[in-house]
């Protein structure tokens, strides 16, 4: 699974990166974590960044209080879930980042790891968005979820499961072109290459998302 990941890339670099504009400033994020609003592009809109709270809520649901709230979404089951073949067909986002943790199940516990690309530079999940209307208010809450698939050969030896990348800036594209069936979209689902990847093992600090500072990356 992805359940925590880094946004700390200048602002102006990433507008420059992906080719948009933040709709409002985003805070500098060491461990960002479910429930927070963070950045990303949807299809919707894709020359603006928009902050979406990480955690599916469907537009469907009767209260968003209620049920669970996905972080993630497996690539290769999106066809067979009803909700999630829906989004894939019409609601599909970047989720931007520049790097991820992820726990380690050793005999002595959870190691955490901080996962990032080779030349550090921001990149892309691929993600799912959904916007729930509250009824009592008229007020619009959107929500994302990153999708996962199987682990590359950096990430088996850590966990099970990795968030897709998005390999490049036309990956990016595609993922977000409306004019692309279902068929072309999961085709981009797939393990980033490894030898672009490096990691670290950085301290239990990062365990919980209140230390949200620079000294979570130190490598411990």
């Amino acid at each position: 699974m992805c359940g925590r990941y880094t946004f700390i890339a200048p602002a102006l670099a990433v507008e420059q990166r992906f080719d948009a504009r933040f709709a409002e400033p985003a805070p500098t994020n060491y461990n960002a974590a479910p429930s927070q609003r963070l950045p990303v592009i949807t299809n919707a809109a894709p020359g603006q960044i928009q902050l979406l709270s990480w955690g599916l809520v469907p537009s469907w649901s009767k209260d968003a209080a209620v049920g669970p709230k996905p972080i993630n979404a497996r690539a290769e089951t999106l066809a067979e879930k009803p909700s999630f073949r829906q989004l894939l067909g019409r609601r599909r986002c970047l989720v931007l980042a520049d790097s991820f943790y992820e726990w380690q199940a050793t005999p002595a516990g959870k190691v955490p790891h901080r996962i990032l690309l080779r030349n550090e530079q921001p990149f892309a999940f691929a993600g799912l968005w959904d916007e729930w209307l509250d009824r009592g208010t008229g007020e619009r809450h959107p929500t994302f979820t990153i999708i996962t698939t199987e682990p590359n050969a950096l990430m088996t030896s850590i966990h099970n499961r990795m968030p897709v990348i998005l390999p490049t800036r036309s990956a990016e594209q595609a993922w977000l072109d409306d004019g692309l069936g279902p068929a072309a979209h999961q085709q981009l689902l797939v393990a980033y290459d490894a030898a672009a990847m490096r990691e670290y093992v950085v301290s239990k600090r990062v365990n919980s998302p209140a230390n949200n500072d620079a000294d979570v990356l130190a490598a411990a």
